[in-house]
């Protein structure tokens, strides 16, 4: 039999998943019950025969404190909210829960006035990520009971910065037949970690912040990117970061690219086998005692800013609940044909932001 797994263990089994999204479906798991608690927790590709919900939590508890740490160089801020109506019974336990394990601050809200509720909580959120996302919530309507955010923001200076004098015009093709004028960022004679991928036909390149976190971008070779993301498996990216060896880029050209994302992820989740959150059969009765919650939607928004002295980031995802009636030699590494970019704070070894550029504009 496997031994119980440490606190180290359940950070390794986080440290693959984006921290919003995870964090976000770890939180309504604390009210959820039966089948629904097993949909949601497996679908985060937790074994539970050898790991146990609290230990889950616990690990996600230390995860997300770790992360708000005050940093010398980076600025992360992380944290959840949750806006409740304001005659909605909470129970104690699960307000208490999410205090102590997610440190989740709670707020009333009049559901039944949305244009007002969706004012306050994109106001919170927007004030959380630096003004970075400024509309998670697009409508609510008078059935909505709950809102549970989760918000991630990340501002990085590179430890080796672009000189803005070296920034010129250039091609990004965007496939064999167009491509677009870019700017595109320049360095010359610069060491850092490479690795080549030849079975994936990709180049992997790091470029560190100057603290506790590190971006790793991927260069799928012409016509391989399908081939590439098919592939974005937690051991793909462990596999990345134990190959990548030091080498001298005689030159890396780099497209400066400010790209904002959002996804309605009731239509995503379900391919992780998480359904039953928003159907008849959900029971989130950890959260007000009765079977008569589920999740309405599932929001979220992502926004990344890549610049010559370094990357700014933000992240949120909303849950939105309502009733159911209701080698060392110099080469040259060109970024100008789509990418992807993966960045993980190296401290606890967990990917804060993914994305895929497939055109800088």
């Amino acid at each position: 039999m496997p031994g119980k797994p440490t606190t180290l263990n359940i950070r390794s089994q986080l440290s693959q998943r984006l921290c919003s999204i995870s964090a976000a479906l770890a939180l309504v798991s604390l009210g959820a019950k039966g089948n629904t608690l097993e949909e949601i927790l497996e679908g985060l590709k937790f074994n539970l025969t050898e790991t146990s919900e609290a230990d889950i939590h616990q690990g996600f508890g230390h995860l997300l404190q770790r992360l708000s740490q005050p940093e010398d160089q980076d600025q992360i801020n992380i944290g959840n909210a949750m806006f409740i109506e304001k005659d909605l019974q909470i129970l104690a336990e699960f307000h208490e829960k999410t205090r102590a394990l997610y440190q989740t601050e709670a707020f009333t809200a009049d559901f039944q006035q949305p244009t007002e509720a969706t004012k306050l909580i994109n106001d919170y959120v927007s004030n959380q990520t630096q003004g970075m996302i400024k509309k998670l919530i697009s409508e609510l309507d008078d059935r909505t009971l709950m809102v549970l955010v989760n918000y991630i923001y990340f501002k990085g200076k590179w430890k080796i910065s672009f000189d803005p004098q070296d920034t010129f015009e250039s091609e990004f093709y965007l496939d064999e037949k167009r491509s677009v004028k870019v700017p595109m960022m320049k360095m010359k004679f610069l060491t850092t970690r490479h690795f080549r991928d030849e079975e994936l036909s990709c180049s992997v390149l790091e470029l560190k912040y100057t603290g506790n976190a590190s971006a790793l971008f991927i260069l799928p070779d012409q016509g391989r990117m399908q081939q590439v993301e098919a592939s974005l498996q937690p051991e793909t990216l462990r596999k990345w970061w134990k190959s990548l060896k030091t080498r001298k880029i005689g030159e890396l050209y780099l497209p400066k690219f400010s790209i904002s994302t959002d996804y309605n992820l009731k239509d995503i989740l379900p391919e992780l086998g998480i359904k039953e959150i928003f159907s008849k059969q959900a029971d989130l009765s950890g959260i007000t005692g009765t079977k008569d919650l589920s999740v309405s939607q599932v929001v979220h928004k992502a926004v990344l800013d890549v610049a010559e002295t370094g990357t700014e980031a933000a992240a949120a995802t909303g849950f939105i609940f309502g009733f159911r009636s209701r080698r060392l030699q110099t080469m040259t590494v060109q970024f100008n044909r789509p990418f992807l970019m993966v960045i993980s704070h190296t401290g606890v070894q967990t990917t804060l932001f993914m994305a895929k550029v497939t055109n800088p504009k």
